[in-house]
């Protein structure tokens, strides 16, 4: 009898001599209890991490990258400062004027890193935490790859909008061939005022903001001020239509094609500028194609004029040489080509003799 007890006794040894060293491991596991995020808009994103370890946690990193369109896959990585210690539970914030802010309705892909005295290390599985505003009951309403968000208790305001827009995106796919490559998101705001909130330091008189690597545009638009707005829905995607089309790292699309498309988008030329056109042509004061191609200037006038002729420049293009070669073109844009580049490989001749041209079909 003896003799068995001291056999059990020496098999129960064994096993835990078998079993001790995955008992040790447990104890030294670096284990994460909770991480949480959410959003402080427009001013932050907020990150929470609770981690346990039976020994001091030395290293704590959070990882994210913002879904937006970009060349490459661009990780950003913030270093936590805390004191290590055996039980942590840290917050961090991404502040929006470190990164120039976002756009209601972008987001974010965000994952942690811990390592703790032991050399153990884990990596969450990544998360997505939005950035959306609200301050405010959004409602919404898609029609193909177009979505349109607003909080003003009108549908037929909104359904007007989206008219205009399903409009300007037919008008470029017809005449130029241009067409979204990817969705649409617009923010509806009942006034600027309520738009400049949704921002960092804006300037008070923004009246809308596109963030075309989101594939977002914000603008304030009151239903008494619906005819603006319209044009302010078809100017706005058209710009988003050329950006998705054309982005490449080595060379944007001159001034007058980006802003011409834009206005073209919007339908018949507004009396303004047309009158601006027609007063520069009698007084021999028109700017040259060479000059349009940079930034427009700041002087309202001299702004106004450039506007109208970049619309009048795109009309005489694809009124004269039509859809295909427009389309054409801004595929060569596409790859980086020079402003001369592209328009000498498409339609055979220079911003020069573009302007040559274009100023003979608007004096006929």
């Amino acid at each position: 009898m003896i003799k068995k007890f001291a056999l059990l006794a020496l098999i129960l040894c064994l096993t835990l001599a078998v079993l001790s060293p995955g008992l040790a491991l447990a104890q030294d596991e670096l284990t994460v209890l909770d991480s949480w995020s959410g959003a402080d808009f427009p001013y932050r994103l907020n990150f929470n991490l609770s981690a346990r370890s039976n020994v001091d946690i030395t290293d704590i990193r959070l990882c994210y990258t913002i879904d937006r369109t970009s060349f490459a896959e661009v990780v950003s990585e913030a270093y936590i400062d805390f004191v290590p210690d055996t039980a942590v539970d840290i917050s961090w914030s991404l502040e929006m004027v470190r990164v120039g802010g976002l756009p209601p309705g972008s987001s974010l892909e965000y994952w942690w890193k811990i390592e703790d005295a032991s050399g153990n290390r884990v990596e969450t599985a990544p998360a997505r935490v939005q950035f959306d505003d609200t301050r405010y009951a959004w409602s919404s309403l898609t029609e193909g790859q177009v979505t349109i968000y607003c909080y003003q208790e009108d549908e037929g305001f909104v359904q007007e909008l989206m008219e205009a827009a399903q409009q300007a995106l037919a008008r470029l796919a017809e005449d130029t061939g241009a067409e979204l490559e990817r969705p649409a998101k617009f923010y509806i705001y009942a006034n600027a005022l309520d738009l400049q909130g949704a921002m960092i330091y804006p300037q008070e008189w923004t009246g809308g903001a596109a963030y075309t690597r989101h594939g977002i545009i914000a603008i304030g638009i009151a239903p008494t001020n619906i005819s603006w707005g319209k044009r302010a829905i078809a100017h706005e995607l058209a710009h988003l239509v050329a950006h998705q089309m054309t982005l490449n790292p080595y060379n944007d699309l001159p001034s007058w094609l980006e802003e011409g498309l834009a206005m073209y988008a919007e339908g018949e030329q507004g009396s303004e500028f047309a009158d601006y056109l027609e007063r520069a042509i009698d007084n021999d004061s028109l700017i040259s194609v060479q000059s349009l191609s940079s930034p427009f200037s700041a002087y309202s006038d001299i702004a106004t004029l450039s506007y109208a002729q970049s619309y009048s420049l795109v009309e005489y293009l694809i009124n004269t040489y039509g859809q295909v070669l427009m389309l054409e073109l801004l595929n060569t844009f596409s790859e980086g080509s020079g402003y001369d580049a592209a328009l000498e490989e498409v339609y055979g001749f220079d911003m020069d003799i573009l302007d040559s041209l274009w100023r003979e079909y608007v004096t006929q």
